[in-house]
């Protein structure tokens, strides 16, 4: 019981219990306190900027609508074009390659020695005109010898006629027998047939001379020559001479897909004038004439030929050369057109912008009709109105605009054409 009296004082002290019980509730109710303020602070912070926000973004609304206005009513610089109404040619285009009327590889017709050639490679030669010499002096001996066996044939034959003669008398006289007056008939006719085997070597002969003296069967250009001169040649050479293309006329092969087959016959009988036109469509080579269609379809292409001829008096066309062909079948006449730098692409569909008479853009739709380089014949415009051709993407509908000056006003031409605007024809129709 000693033992445990220490333990009833310490235990039975009320001090220390008071002092840590009755502060804890104090402190506990502090910190709420500030808890509960610091949200309501935060809450109107975020109330406050939230109305702070919203009023920003009216002000810059109002700032925006005032801007557009400002903007609408700024005048934008932009160049027109005026809507003209003409009459437009339709074109068929399609790849074309030039090929030649006729071309003739020149060969030899005899054996022998080439003396020399009578042109320069590349020149223009005429039908007729010598081109190669072989060497004629064989083909000369050969006539000279021929010449002389006609010449011993034909006194073989006189002197059998001769002998005719004189056996008519004496068969007649019953001199000889009718036996050895046939003979001699037949000896006779052995003699002229011989004389006209002689005059055929002649002949022969002679062509062999005048064979030594190459000739140009038609009239075009001298291609590079084969063989040099000095070398020995003959008629059984394959590539013979020398090339000669005729360049004038020449002709063109091209090719149009078989949907615009029936809009070539219908117009066919008429005559359809062909353009060939450089592979970049910037220059006009030649003009001439459809001269006929194929007789039949590709069907692995769905395509069918047309040839066409063209006079070629400048050179332009070549051989083998790769060139645009572009066949006009029709003429629209009295179209609406506008440059096509005019036409617009967007949501509704594809417009124009027309200039008012109050100076203010005002969008149009239009229908394109059909298109060629830089024009467009359209529907949904007048003629005389302007259209906007450079600046349209700065411009608000039913802005104000200023006319300036600029490349778009002239719009229609065909640059390398020489001005001709043509229409190209929609597919299938």
């Amino acid at each position: 019981m000693a033992q445990r009296q220490p333990d009833r004082e310490t235990t039975g002290n009320p001090s220390p219990p008071d002092i840590h019980v009755a502060p804890a509730p104090a402190a506990g109710g502090h910190h709420k306190r500030n808890r509960n303020i610091a949200i309501a602070v935060v809450v109107i912070a975020i109330v406050l900027l939230i109305v702070f926000l919203r009023q920003r973004a009216a002000s810059n609304a109002k700032q925006a609508q005032a801007a557009a206005a400002s903007a609408r009513n700024r005048a934008v610089p932009v160049s027109v074009a005026p809507v003209v109404a003409r009459d437009v040619p339709v074109y068929l285009d399609g790849l074309g390659n030039v090929n030649a009327l006729n071309t003739v590889t020149v060969k030899t017709r005899i054996d022998g020695q080439l003396l020399r050639f009578n042109f320069q490679e590349g020149q223009i030669v005429g039908a007729g005109q010598e081109i190669a010499l072989i060497d004629p002096a064989p083909s000369e001996a050969a006539l000279a010898q021929a010449e002389a066996n006609l010449f011993k044939d034909q006194a073989t034959l006189e002197n059998a006629r001769h002998d005719l003669e004189r056996y008519v008398d004496l068969y007649k006289s019953g001199v000889i027998p009718q036996q050895q007056y046939n003979t001699q008939q037949s000896t006779v006719r052995v003699s002229e047939g011989t004389v006209k085997a002689d005059e055929a070597q002649i002949q022969q002969a002679k062509l062999n001379v005048d064979y030594c003296h190459i000739k140009a069967p038609i009239t075009g250009r001298v291609g590079i020559r084969f063989v040099d001169p000095g070398n020995m040649v003959h008629a059984s050479d394959q590539n013979g001479l020398v090339v000669i293309t005729q360049m004038q006329p020449i002709a063109v092969l091209f090719t149009l897909p078989e949907d615009q087959l029936s809009q070539v016959t219908q117009h066919m009988q008429a005559g359809l004038a062909v353009q060939a036109v450089s592979r970049d469509n910037s220059t006009l080579l030649a003009t001439g004439r459809l001269l006929t269609i194929d007789n039949q379809i590709d069907p692995n292409t769905g395509t069918f030929r047309c040839k066409a001829i063209f006079d070629n008096s400048n050179g332009a066309l070549f051989p083998n050369q790769f060139i645009n062909a572009r066949l006009q079948v029709d003429v629209r006449h009295h179209v609406t057109t506008v440059p096509s730098a005019a036409i617009q692409h967007g949501a509704q569909g594809t417009y124009v912008y027309v200039v008012t008479p109050q100076k203010t853009a005002e969008m149009r739709v239009v229908q394109v009709l059909m298109s060629e380089g830089l024009t467009s014949v359209v529907s949904g415009v007048k003629e005389g109105e302007q259209v906007v051709t450079d600046g349209a993407d700065k411009i608000q509908p039913n802005g104000n605009v200023e006319i300036g000056g600029g490349g778009g006003g002239g719009g229609g031409g065909r640059s390398g054409h020489g001005g001709a605007a043509g229409a190209r024809a929609p597919r299938g129709k």
